[in-house]
């Protein structure tokens, strides 16, 4: 019987020593990436960047042109209404009221939709971009030997030798020429009752 347990007692005490040993984590080879550098260097982000920027402007353009007559109209209804005295306005100055405030309820809807277009573009160039990364960080890894990554901007100090951010670019270029710059329409989604 004693030699059964001592048996069963060394059994256990060389699985614990294996399950130990499976468990045990590799040093770390670590790369750092600046990301910041990466997406705004990239041939395709430079890109993206000045397509977004031509939207930010054209928006603005628009929402001007909108708002001038908008702010005249305005300006004269206000007049009309101070030369009132208090009195009450007749339909006609309160039919051109109503349609400044339709005039500007469209206005705010058309400029409101343009931003949301821009903010969907800007998300769209971003998942593209972010979906081409995902690989490229494994592969710049591999490459290098290293199993962590970490953007720059997270650690306190890095030697330039584990600098891996020039590969992660070159890499992003290669594999992202271009992107879409308009995000395809939103889905409409079914109105309940």
């Amino acid at each position: 019987m004693n030699k059964l347990l001592l048996s069963a007692a060394l059994a256990v005490s060389l699985g614990a020593g294996s399950a130990a040993n499976a468990q045990a984590i590799p040093g770390a080879i670590i790369a750092v990436v600046d990301l910041e550098k990466v997406t705004s260097e990239c041939t395709a982000c430079k890109s993206a960047a000045a397509s977004l920027r031509s939207q930010v402007s054209g928006l603005q353009t628009r929402e001007q042109a909108l708002s001038t007559p908008l702010e005249t109209e305005q300006k004269s209804i206000q007049t009309a209404i101070d030369a009132l005295a208090g009195k009450q306005p007749d339909a006609a100055l309160q039919a051109r009221a109503k349609a400044w405030e339709t005039k500007r309820q469209q206005a705010a809807q058309e400029v409101g939709r343009q931003q949301d277009q821009i903010k969907r573009n800007q998300a769209y160039i971003s998942q593209q971009i972010q979906t081409k990364l995902g690989p490229i960080y494994q592969q710049v890894m591999q490459k290098r030997g290293a199993n962590l990554m970490v953007e720059v901007g997270n650690t306190l100090a890095t030697s330039a030798t584990l600098d891996v951010t020039n590969d992660v670019l070159a890499s992003l270029n290669a594999a992202l020429p271009s992107v879409q710059t308009t995000a395809p329409a939103a889905a409409q989604q079914p109105q309940g009752r």
